[in-house]
């Protein structure tokens, strides 16, 4: 099994991204040898992967990061990089190797503080890998100075770095730093795609599988989650009974209610399995005596950890209520289907009741209106609204229609 296996639907994307890693495996191996470079190559220093949520641009980028780092000796004998198998792809892949260093947004945005280091190292070389790589998995959430920081990086670039920026579109990256990378554009996986994935890689039940990957309209790693996480379906199966219960005010209310608790317990749990971890790796790292004592001049740096915490924490619960959202968006999509008459295929099979119900009781306009609500709630949330309030706003006007 390939790296590129797991790039469900994006033959073209994972086409491309071999041709370069087996130009870059050859400029590696001329530089050792001390032989000259070949003239042309598909590899550059910096790439944008965009695409839609779900269509796998940060796998996309982890995999093309494996395949660079591969060493599996298959390659001296005309083997293709990325096998999957080696130490350089299996500790790419987990995100363990020494020479690709990941960054993501812990809050709304990634700060220049968090960039600092990671720019200095890029100008280092690979310490036992082939190449130093920097993936930059939310490169949309950059803001002015950690751009900024990046674009001079870009720029400049050691020999033997590449720097990997993800995002949903290249209007959201800077032009500059745009500019000076080669752009790989992932398409929303089909339905039978992720399907056969869940079916071929996880041994799902075919309907199962193509139930849930209609669900959630191609995006992998939901239908991988609602296909394997019992508790992640009856989330789901709540947030469809949500539209059937906006009968009153109080009832809108405690509506929104529910789905910021859901959120926030989702939040909560994650912290926990991670919060602790991170805190007694940290009070090790620096000398905790026995009983949890902290040496001097360490309060600081425990603090950074618990700001940073707190920060996750956040957008752990502002992504769980973008999922719900999301479901939402779906549901009242089916509904207008059905208002329509149109031959689109219901995201929803499973609620069909509840979306014929709903479709007789209302109006095309009124439900656009309603999808309408739902991205004006989202939109809010992004702009750091108190999440009650913005889903509040929502469930009373998804209740007027």
């Amino acid at each position: 099994m390939t790296v590129w296996d797991d790039l469900v639907g994006q033959e073209k994307v994972s086409a491309v991204l071999d041709a370069a890693a087996r130009d870059a495996d050859a400029l590696v191996t001329a530089a050792a040898a001390d032989q000259p470079l070949p003239e042309t190559s598909k590899m550059t220093h910096a790439w944008l992967f965009t695409g839609p949520p779900g269509a796998g641009r940060n796998q996309a980028a982890r995999s093309f990061a494996a395949a660079l780092q591969c060493v599996s000796p298959d390659r001296a004998l005309g083997g293709a990089p990325g096998c999957g198998f080696c130490d350089g792809c299996h500790t790419a892949l987990l995100g363990t190797h020494a020479d690709v260093t990941t960054v993501a947004a812990v809050g709304s945005e990634i700060l220049v503080k968090d960039m600092r280091d990671t720019v200095r190292k890029s100008f280092t070389s690979p310490a036992n890998g082939r190449w130093q790589i920097i993936l930059v998995e939310d490169a949309e959430r950059l803001n002015e100075k950690s751009a900024n920081a990046v674009l001079k990086a870009v720029e400049e670039p050691a020999p033997r770095t590449v720097w990997l920026l993800c995002a949903p579109s290249v209007e959201d990256v800077l032009p500059t730093i745009r500019s000076r990378c080669r752009h790989l554009n992932l398409r929303t996986p089909s339905v039978e795609a992720v399907a056969d994935m869940l079916m071929r890689r996880d041994g799902i039940e075919p309907e199962v599988a193509t139930s849930v990957a209609r669900a959630t309209q191609g995006h992998v790693d939901r239908a991988r989650r609602l296909a394997t996480d019992p508790a992640a379906r009856e989330r789901r199966a709540a947030v469809l009974k949500l539209p059937l219960r906006l009968d009153e005010v109080g009832a809108c209310l405690r509506a929104a209610q529910e789905l910021v608790d859901a959120a926030a317990e989702d939040a909560k749990q994650l912290a926990e399995e991670m919060d602790g971890k991170e805190t007694e790796e940290l009070k090790a790292a620096l000398g905790a005596a026995q009983g949890g004592r902290m040496p001097r001049g360490t309060a600081g740096v425990m603090k950074d950890l618990e700001d940073m915490q707190k920060r996750r924490r956040t957008r752990t619960q502002r992504d769980s209520l973008d999922i719900a959202l999301g479901d939402l968006t779906t549901f009242y999509r089916d509904v207008l289907a059905l208002q329509l008459g149109t031959r689109v295929a219901l995201a929803n099979a499973d609620a069909e009741d509840a979306l014929e119900r709903l479709a007789r009781a209302s109006t095309p306009e009124s439900t656009l209106r309603r999808i309408e609500a739902i991205g004006a709630c989202r939109e809010a949330l992004d702009r750091n609204v108190a999440p009650l309030l913005a889903v509040e706003a929502m469930t009373m006007a998804l209740r007027a229609g």
